[in-house]
């Protein structure tokens, strides 16, 4: 099967039919789940949740990247070489968590690598009991979008958000969840 970049053929569902992002049971389990885990692991599941970043992105977030005032982080990225940043609003909650946490010498949250911090993901989905495929750090960005699209967020803060530099990338998510089509089907109903 080839693998495909969001945007390039890349779809919300694997070949067998199943979906790739998190329901919203499976994100309540989730979220539940990373509740018992220690409280720099916790904050990594809770961040990667809310903020829809990947792990690269959270593993990358400082001490500077928090405004405890409007409630968002920054989250840094590299696009095409070029360092991009986007700030993303999560909850207060989110926010505490992170405050919380004492920071290295580099003012990062964490220092596990990136491998590690998908094992974490990983064994908090297994926790959780969600299967593959959505079980993986991308179920839960994924998840947001979906998540996003569902509760009627504009689509350019949805882009702005997830850091897509296409607007079609971000269609995928909003065609996913076909609000318009889910009325019409009820009126049928």
């Amino acid at each position: 099967m080839a693998a495909f970049a969001i945007g390039e053929g890349w779809q919300i569902h694997d070949a067998a039919g199943r979906r790739k992002y998190l329901s919203t049971d499976e994100r309540t389990r989730f979220l539940r789940a990373a509740d018992s885990l220690s409280p720099r692991r916790r904050a990594l599941c809770h961040l990667l949740a809310y903020a829809g970043c990947r792990i690269s992105e959270a593993l990358a977030l400082t001490v500077h990247h928090i405004d405890a005032e409007r409630f968002t982080v920054t989250i840094r990225t590299l696009k095409r070489r070029k360092l991009v940043y986007r700030a993303v609003p999560v909850p207060q909650a989110m926010i505490e968590l992170l405050r919380r946490l004492p920071v290295g010498a580099d003012n990062r949250f964490w220092s596990m690598h990136r491998v590690t911090a998908w094992r974490v993901i990983k064994a908090t989905m297994r926790l959780a009991g969600i299967a593959r495929p959505t079980a993986c750090p991308k179920g839960l960005r994924h998840g947001f979008g979906i998540r996003a699209a569902d509760r009627s967020v504009p689509t350019n803060l949805i882009q702005r958000w997830m850091g897509h530099a296409s607007p079609a990338t971000t269609a995928i998510y909003l065609d996913a969840i076909g609000l318009e089509e889910r009325r019409f089907a009820r009126r049928m109903w």
